[in-house]
């Protein structure tokens, strides 16, 4: 909740001083990271969830729900990559704190996320794909 808390807090203090949406933002530091942190989703959500949600704000290019190796169970957050790095911030300044079955979503950006090596293989080795 700290988190949610600090950047709302950050938020409206950028509104108040005129800095939303320029270079003095916080946000700018994030210009190139098309990648947002999304967590504490309650354990039943999907990704076809999290997508349903976080695609308001942009084009979704990947999606990547943090599962349990043996159980294959949710734990609770994910990754989600924007087409458009401006959509990242949409999601950040309009989806912070807002309930989703009953559980205030925590979200941020992320500036070096990258998928982990088995998705990564998979990924590459899927028809079709840009070597």
């Amino acid at each position: 909740m700290n988190t949610i808390r600090e950047i709302e807090k950050i938020n409206a203090q950028e509104l108040e001083r005129g800095l939303a949406g320029t270079a003095g933002s916080w946000h700018s530091q994030f210009a190139h990271a098309p990648w947002v942190y999304v967590g504490n989703l309650d354990h039943q959500l999907t990704e076809g969830d999290i997508l349903c949600i976080l695609s308001q704000y942009g084009e979704i290019e990947d999606a990547h729900l943090i599962r349990d190796e043996e159980t294959g169970k949710s734990k609770g957050f994910g990754f989600v990559k924007y087409e458009d790095p401006q959509s990242c911030i949409l999601a950040v300044d309009n989806l912070i704190g807002v309930k989703i079955l009953d559980r205030p979503l925590r979200i941020d950006h992320v500036e070096n996320y990258r998928l982990p090596k088995h998705l990564e293989e998979k990924q590459q080795a899927a028809p079709g794909h840009a070597r």
